[in-house]
């Protein structure tokens, strides 16, 4: 059975792997480097999933020849089937747009996002933030000058953060609809 966790993984894996072969530690690296703080594969995730994934005829193998005192390392690479379940996972926007994980995954994609799968993402987390956003004014509300204050400012900070993303959203919301006119910029801008 495929869990939440292994679709996430397995969509940063092959969306990196689609760019070039690389070995485990290389492309551990890069995961780590290109989504931070939002998501840190460890070895212990990682291996079992590529090796279930060269199983799965998804990725194939080649060791490497080792350098003078270090292991050999595997290289991965994609299959056509790679290829094929990776289209598959970017054109899926319903877990990317409420997970928090699995979201900055799959944003760190949108170069080979469908611009419709992309609005659906952008527009299904906007909804999905408001929505939090919404039960933190509530739960502000409920605590107004009671209760401990430290909670508050923790709710209100939360709250602050929230209306920043939302900000951010409605920015890129805007741009992929401006790209997807006639005439329109080919992208959002760097």
């Amino acid at each position: 059975m495929e869990t939440r966790r292994s679709r996430v993984l397995d969509l940063a894996v092959l969306g990196h792997l689609a760019e070039a072969p690389m070995h485990g530690y290389e492309l551990r690296k890069r995961l780590d480097r290109e989504l931070g703080l939002l998501r840190a594969f460890s070895y212990g995730s990682l291996y079992p999933r590529l090796r279930a994934m060269r199983c799965g005829g998804l990725v194939e193998a080649d060791g490497a020849r080792p350098a003078a005192g270090h292991r050999s390392r595997i290289v991965y690479r994609l299959t056509e089937d790679g290829r094929a379940a990776l289209l598959r996972l970017l054109s899926d926007s319903a877990p990317a747009e409420s997970d928090d994980e699995c979201f900055g995954v799959h944003f760190t994609l949108f170069g080979r996002t469908r611009l419709e799968v992309r609005m659906r993402i952008l527009s299904g987390r906007r909804h999905r933030l408001a929505q939090r956003l919404d039960a933190l004014h509530e739960t502000l509300g409920r605590l107004d000058g009671r209760g401990d204050p430290y909670t508050h400012e923790l709710h209100r900070h939360r709250a602050e953060a929230l209306r920043r993303e939302i900000g951010w959203l409605d920015g890129l919301i805007e741009r992929e609809r401006r790209c997807a006119e006639p005439g329109g910029p080919a992208g959002p801008p760097r």
